[in-house]
């Protein structure tokens, strides 16, 4: 698994569709300040599911549009798509009896928009799907969404500072524990529903 494009449109200062290939398996995003480092790694972390608004410099969906500028009007949307090399066919998803299937895909590609009104869309390979899927998804791979693989500024002293709960839930999701939690979580509700029957 490789990650081979990201596509950013409408989000945050990328009022313009911009698409970064990387080809390479070593990346380093450089400029100076002001430039728009910083949204890129936000959109990331918007493409794998982040909730936190506040991780991403933001108090609400609304603020991941483009807000306009002089040459340019407002945003009515931003939406952002990454691309992963699947070749491997590592990628996999939970049918109805709970089984780990491979996606035959030979590129995933994970999108997700937000509307002005805040309703936001995912969307796998062209389809629309919960956020619940994509979770998954990620958590197949260990790619955790709790932004942790990313570190960016200030990253590490809220790491260092973190409560215990907060360091745990660091700590599981770097050991790729998610998927587990998702299967206990799914098992539960089964269970409720089951007693309500």
């Amino acid at each position: 698994m490789r990650l081979k494009h990201l596509e950013i449109n409408g989000f945050k200062s990328f009022a313009k569709k911009t698409s970064l290939e990387f080809e390479n398996n070593i990346i380093s995003i450089v400029g100076p300040n002001g430039s728009g480092k910083s949204n890129v790694v936000e959109a990331f972390r918007f493409v794998l599911g982040e909730q936190s608004m506040k991780s991403m410099r933001g108090k609400g969906g609304i603020d991941m549009i483009f807000k306009g500028s002089k040459h340019i009007p407002k945003g009515s949307r931003a939406s952002v798509s990454i691309y992963l090399d699947n070749s491997d066919k590592v990628f996999k998803l939970t049918n109805e009896a709970g089984e780990y299937v491979p996606l035959s895909f030979d590129t995933v590609s994970i999108s997700r928009e937000v509307y002005p009104d805040g309703v936001n869309k995912y969307i796998l390979n062209n389809s629309e799907v919960r956020l619940r899927d994509i979770h998954q998804l990620l958590s197949s791979v260990n790619i955790g969404t709790g932004g942790h693989h990313i570190i960016s500024q200030g990253e590490a002293d809220r790491i260092l500072n973190s409560s215990p709960k907060d360091l745990r839930e660091i700590i599981q999701g770097a050991l790729g524990l998610e998927v587990y939690q998702y299967r206990i979580k799914e098992s539960v509700r089964k269970l409720e529903r089951t007693g309500e029957n």
